[in-house]
């Protein structure tokens, strides 16, 4: 049997190594996904982000703990920092979730972000995908926390989660970042801190004031995730976010952008491996026209692209005319 034949009959071991190809894109990977992307668009994602020391790994696992306590199966995607040396990850959130390992209902997923900016590795999406063809309803999926370049999580997740703590600077940083404008829910983690209370009132005071019955009025909930104070508010108001956006219409909506950030990520990468095969004396020649104000860069980009196509049609390649 293949892995998804394999994932289909129970096998425990099938998930985890189909994760392993989807993570390395190999064909056997990319194969599995296309055939499970049907059976997606049914779970709830749940994009956690925040900045480091915020405690969202501690707050993810026994968010973890109260969801599986209503009775769901969860998952949870944990983008761990890449290693300078190795480019792995450092594995810290799984060491940090050790405790959930023994329930089988729950699955979790370390994943190094490989010097991906935004705080998602770049085969989040399709780790995703999988995790929703495999049934579970609750995906939690907690990014670094690199700051302004943090928001690409709401390309992804349905509902997302921005945690903040007191003590980590200035609480409007976050506002700075883009992070408020992408949270639909948000916490101040470390509630029993000092500081708390200003944070609490800095953010709210940041939260948008209009209101309406098609609007979602964005909650802003105080947590200690290291005595699990305020974890059941905070899933409350996760899963009062799921229903409002399955009552509004938002879900579809929300889904149709996931897909069109997806597929615009895809070219992109696809374009850069195209980008690659360029002969590079040309391309530098090209990079050195436009320094010298020779060509513009409109120009240069339009040339490569010319020539990509001719590549791409089995054409000659256009004439970088450095012969006169």
């Amino acid at each position: 049997m293949d892995l998804v034949e394999r994932l289909d009959s129970g096998d425990p071991r099938a998930l985890p190594r189909l994760l392993t190809r989807i993570e390395n894109r190999t064909p056997e990977g990319l194969a599995a996904l296309e055939r499970l992307y049907p059976r997606t668009g049914h779970a709830h994602v749940v994009g956690v982000t925040g900045p480091p020391g915020s405690g969202k790994s501690t707050l993810v696992g026994v968010l973890a703990t109260a969801a599986r306590a209503s009775g769901r199966r969860v998952a949870v995607v944990a983008v761990d920092p890449s290693s300078p040396l190795s480019g792995g990850a450092v594995l810290g959130d799984r060491v940090r979730m050790m405790g959930l390992h023994a329930d089988p209902g729950v699955f979790i997923r370390s994943m190094a972000s490989r010097g991906r900016m935004g705080g998602l590795a770049p085969a989040a999406a399709g780790v995703v995908h999988a995790l929703d063809a495999a049934g579970f309803p609750l995906v939690l999926l907690e990014t670094v926390g690199t700051g302004q370049d943090g928001v690409d999580i709401a390309s992804l997740a349905q509902t997302v989660v921005v945690v903040q703590a007191p003590g980590l600077g200035d609480g409007v940083q976050a506002i700075k970042a883009g992070q408020l404008e992408i949270g639909d829910v948000l916490v101040v983690n470390k509630a029993d801190l000092p500081g708390a209370g200003d944070l609490k009132r800095q953010l709210r005071l940041a939260l948008p004031t209009e209101t309406g019955p098609e609007r979602w009025a964005t909650p802003l909930l105080p947590t200690t995730a290291t005595t699990g104070g305020g974890v059941d508010d905070l899933l409350a108001a996760i899963d009062a976010h799921r229903e409002y956006l399955k009552e509004s219409g938002n879900w579809e909506i929300r889904q149709r952008g996931a897909a069109r950030a997806e597929v615009l990520t895809g070219l992109r990468a696809a374009l850069e491996r195209r980008l690659a095969t360029l002969d590079g004396d040309q391309l530098n020649w090209l990079i050195a026209e436009a320094a010298a104000r020779r060509r513009s860069p409109d120009a240069v980009v339009a040339n490569l692209i010319a020539t990509l196509d001719s590549a791409a049609t089995g054409g000659d390649s256009v004439s970088d005319q450095r012969g006169g």
